[in-house]
């Protein structure tokens, strides 16, 4: 009754609408309960203020809630259980080829979606209390190691995972170093959540990026997979309806860190496990994130190290704005670079694929 393609295609339908539909109500409440930071500003990593941001945003800080990184894996939880329960009910129709929670290929990357969306819900709820910061940033990475390393684990000992393919080369052993690896992965993903900084730039992004993992997961024949990404990208776009300027709300921590830790997973799935080359297009297809993330490291060093700033204000996108760049001009251009490299790493991916 429904093709494979239609069984990628109809969850990123319903993830859409399903959020377009959730929006209202979870906004409803976010503004009811006034989720928004109560001091505006931000403090450097070195400890001071961070004066060219908050000269940018400190005043669009206070005007929207946080937490509509709700909408994104709410919308994307109710598509799987949603398909899930009408298959189970009515398996005569044929809604059971459309169901893709399954063991295999989605149970681990809806953990980690869920997981990570949750530890960042705490932290947005601490955020937004009157003087508060939020959970401190070394807890966060402790929690983002222990549920990497976990997963980690589960790769290597439950699911014998431990080579990284190369395109056009053997695959390349790491033995029980898959481990540490996926953990240092997860944590220079869950760096570049800063991308979600000017209204619209995290949500397009991220689209692109779990798009091109669709594709990748498509050809691999991983199609419960592929439906879980596409599900993502409808629950992002929903997201991003909302999120254009002036955005109605900010994805925030629990959008950030459950979609870096539910990339990391599904990058190695289409890695060794799947027959593809995940791993290896990931700093191709996120190279936004990448860039996002040097950028942090590059300035941190200017400035412990030379004693000056290499940027105006890191990370790069906001070094756009402070040069004099409008917000959207900025946002466009994330989103037309974050297409192109998708392209350019599905297309690696897929070479390496059927060379394979």
């Amino acid at each position: 009754m429904f093709s494979d393609l239609s069984r990628v295609i109809i969850p990123a339908a319903a993830s859409f609408w399903i959020g377009i539909a959730l929006t209202p109500i979870v906004t409803h409440y976010l503004f009811i309960h006034k989720a928004w930071k109560k001091r505006p500003g931000k403090t450097a990593l070195d400890g001071t203020a961070a004066q060219e941001f908050n000269r940018l945003h400190q005043v669009q800080e206070v005007r929207a809630p946080r937490m509509g990184g709700i909408v994104i894996w709410a919308s994307t939880l109710l598509t799987i259980v949603g398909i899930a329960l009408i298959a189970a009910l009515v398996p005569s129709t044929g809604f059971s080829r459309l169901n893709f929670l399954s063991r295999g290929q989605t149970w681990l990357p809806l953990a980690a979606l869920l997981v990570g969306a949750f530890i960042g819900l705490v932290d947005d709820l601490l955020m937004i209390r009157p003087n508060a910061e939020g959970l401190p940033l070394r807890l966060r990475l402790v929690f983002v190691v222990i549920v990497s390393s976990l997963i980690g684990w589960w790769f290597w000992d439950k699911l014998g995972v431990h080579l990284i393919n190369i395109p056009f080369g053997n695959p390349f052993d790491v033995g029980v170093y898959i481990i540490p690896f996926f953990v240092f992965v997860s944590l220079c993903l869950y760096a570049s959540g800063v991308i979600d900084g000017i209204d619209g730039l995290s949500g397009g992004v991220f689209a692109s990026i779990f798009g091109a993992y669709a594709v990748i997961a498509f050809a691999l024949q991983e199609f419960d997979l592929a439906a879980f990404c596409t599900a993502l990208v409808g629950g992002l776009l929903a997201f991003l309806w909302f999120n254009v300027p002036p955005a109605r709300f900010y994805m925030s921590d629990t959008g950030t860190m459950g979609l870096t830790l539910t990339l990391a997973v599904v990058a190695f799935m289409t890695d060794n496990l799947g027959g593809g080359v995940g791993v290896f297009v990931l700093p191709i297809i996120g190279i936004l994130l990448v860039i996002t993330v040097l950028s942090n490291v590059g300035q941190m060093f200017w400035k412990r190290v030379l004693g000056r700033k290499l940027l105006r204000i890191a990370p790069l996108h906001h070094h756009f704005e402070a040069i004099g760049w409008p917000g959207s001009k900025v946002v466009m251009r994330y989103w037309i670079l974050s297409v192109v490299f998708a392209f350019a790493g599905v297309l690696l991916a897929l070479s390496a694929i059927y060379t394979i």
